[in-house]
């Protein structure tokens, strides 16, 4: 059984094979985890929130189609050498910080075949030492800690940490629900149970679980005795709730912080709309135009 350990994390595995079907046609040619939102490529956004938690070594899980992946985290010196020409040392630093923001690591899937299958594409990246999955669907603003406190209460408390969000109850079968319990720490919740993907009148609670992890390398055994779930795929829900009941501690941090989703089209338009609204550069032009915007339109919503 886990305890608490001096391991301390420095991996982190961020699952990018999914084919992005929502977004065609725009991802016909173009991976999803590459979509901009506002001026930063979703992934781009979960590579830092992993190095800014001190997770410097990432695993990026993808598939056939998703080179340009690996050139995004890649040096590219004719580009660098166009802007030095240009003297346009802003972008010249911008371009060469996603090669040298972390060490990013590549490893194809395969066959899709379910989130616990692209975990355990990572088993020999990650090692017997706990570490992080992040879900490039996700994106948690900086200021907000979730996974620095997820890793806290790893190292504190052992086994492995979810993250979770209270969400409508019609909601819930969006996602893995929990079944939970009080701990000396308001938020931090002691997990019990996980379903994956319930209906709301049989879900056990409004209690998601989101795109973060921290898990113990245990979960690697529990995916090989999990069987195929929702799908006809290995979930990583599943697994953790085979940990759950052997009694290898998971826990749940509830997060209440600022979450932009770009998981759908109308999500993903509201992520840009949001960190828009707060761009150091273009958040008080962007903020004037929007507001104008609303108020000229404001007749057609009543339509």
């Amino acid at each position: 059984m886990s305890q608490a350990t001096s391991a301390t994390p420095r991996k982190a595995v961020i699952p990018a094979a999914g084919l992005g079907t929502r977004f065609l046609p725009a991802t016909k040619a173009v991976p999803k985890e590459l979509l901009p939102v506002v001026d930063t490529p979703a992934l781009q956004y979960i590579v830092q929130e992993a190095v800014d938690a001190g997770l410097p070594e990432v695993l990026v899980v993808t598939g056939r189609g998703k080179e340009a992946i690996a050139d995004h985290f890649d040096r590219a010196p004719e580009l660098e050498a166009a802007l030095e020409r240009k003297g346009d040392t802003k972008r010249l630093a911008e371009v060469r910080r996603t090669a040298e923001m972390a060490a990013v690591h590549f490893i194809r899937q395969g066959i899709p075949a379910g989130l616990g299958h692209a975990v355990q594409c990572a088993e020999h990246f990650v090692g017997e030492n706990p570490f992080a999955v992040l879900l490039g669907d996700d994106i948690i603003d900086a200021r907000d800690r979730l996974l620095a406190r997820m890793l806290e209460v790893q190292a504190e408390r052992g086994g492995s940490v979810v993250a979770l969000l209270e969400v409508p109850p019609e909601q819930i079968r969006l996602y893995g629900a929990a079944t939970t319990e009080a701990t000396d720490s308001a938020d931090v919740l002691r997990v019990t149970d996980l379903v994956e993907k319930p209906e709301p009148d049989e879900a056990p609670s409004n209690l998601a679980v989101i795109g973060r992890y921290v898990l113990a390398p245990e979960i690697f055994d529990a995916l090989r005795k999990t069987p195929l779930g929702r799908g006809n795929e290995l979930q990583l829900t599943d697994a953790i709730q085979v940990l759950a009941a052997t009694g290898e501690p998971v826990h749940g941090v509830v997060f209440r912080g600022r979450r932009y989703d770009t998981g759908d089209r109308l999500d993903y338009l509201r992520a840009v709309v949001q960190l828009a609204w707060e761009h150091d550069e273009l958040g008080a032009d962007f903020r004037a135009w929007l507001a104008a915007f609303v108020a000229g339109r404001a007749g057609d919503a009543l339509r």
